[in-house]
């Protein structure tokens, strides 16, 4: 018995937007996610792909980019596959779940929640990092005969970008290079992170600090663990950067100051001019990351 029912197959830039949905046991709810599977998928279906997975931000679901950020176009050009999750779980009425748009429904931050009601259900790190690889290319996989489990990367948006900087850092083995879109990378320092920290993790900083991608990276330099492979974009007209709830700076001086090699060659942060926090702002530069992960997933 397949692990994931098909809601829908839609013909994207030569390939195939798979709506599945599954029940988690890590969530303990229905999760939908979406999968593109580029032409040779199904022309060259012995070939295996390399993946990557896109974390969406605060109010998002599996959906949004995959309408609006137009990642298929490059994966379809580097014949990648796109793994798009939801980004919490939803339905549960928990107390505080549905009050804000930035805390419980669509805002799961990509931590395994330890506060009560939330710590049964609330873990999109578990979810991201064990348990949708196991039912998509582990053994059991529905997708195991497409898709390369030992080729992976990880990029994201906004909360997804804290996401997929956060999941990179905490388990390198799992992803050969990472990049974000207008992060918030230094949550520990900013409205938006101590909100859902505290409601996730508690009133312990300690923990906030190891979800943190500016305070991961700065222990990655001074452990000596070796070069990043990271790339970071924000927009110069973005008002949440404006307003202190990105500070996408922060991580800029931890590199510099842990000493990583900063540039085209490790850690490279673009701002670029005029651009703003919306999917306008990720269409225009979707080819150019796809492209970044491309040459490593190649390797």
């Amino acid at each position: 018995m397949p692990n994931f029912e098909t809601r829908a197959s839609i013909a994207s830039f030569g390939g195939k937007l798979l709506k599945l949905t599954h029940h988690s046991k890590t969530t303990q709810t229905p999760m939908n996610l979406n999968l593109f599977l580029p032409a040779s998928a199904f022309t060259h279906p012995s070939r295996k792909l390399p993946l990557l997975i896109y974390l969406s931000g605060l109010t998002c679901t599996a959906d949004n980019c995959s309408e609006k950020g137009f990642f298929q176009h490059g994966a379809s050009l580097h014949n990648l596959a796109i793994l798009y999750p939801d980004t919490s779980p939803r339905g549960l009425n928990l107390p505080n779940e549905s009050d804000s748009w930035d805390f419980g429904s669509g805002a799961g931050f990509y931590v395994d929640a330890e506060t009560d009601g939330y710590r049964d259900h609330y873990r999109m790190e578990s979810y991201i990092t064990t348990e949708l690889p196991e039912l998509l290319w582990g053994e059991g996989g529905d997708y195991r005969e497409l898709i390369d489990g030992g080729r992976v990367s990880i990029t994201g948006h906004s909360m997804g970008g804290h996401g997929a900087l956060t999941l990179y850092l905490r388990h390198p083995e799992l992803y050969r290079s990472v990049s974000a879109f207008a992060p918030i990378a230094n949550p520990l320092n900013c409205p938006w992170g101590q909100k859902a920290f505290k409601g996730y993790l508690g009133e312990d900083q300690g923990k906030w600090r190891e979800h943190d991608a500016t305070e991961l990276v700065r222990r990655w330099g001074e452990g000596k663990k070796g070069e990043l492979r990271m790339l970071v974009d924000v927009g110069t007209s973005d008002s949440f950067a404006s307003q202190g709830q990105l500070l996408v700076e922060n991580l800029e001086k931890a590199v510099v100051g842990s000493g990583l090699k900063a540039g085209k060659e490790g850690v490279e942060v673009r701002y670029q001019k005029d651009y703003d926090h919306s999917y306008y702002f990720m269409a225009s530069f979707a080819d150019e990351h796809v492209e970044y992960h491309a040459k490593f997933l190649k390797e």
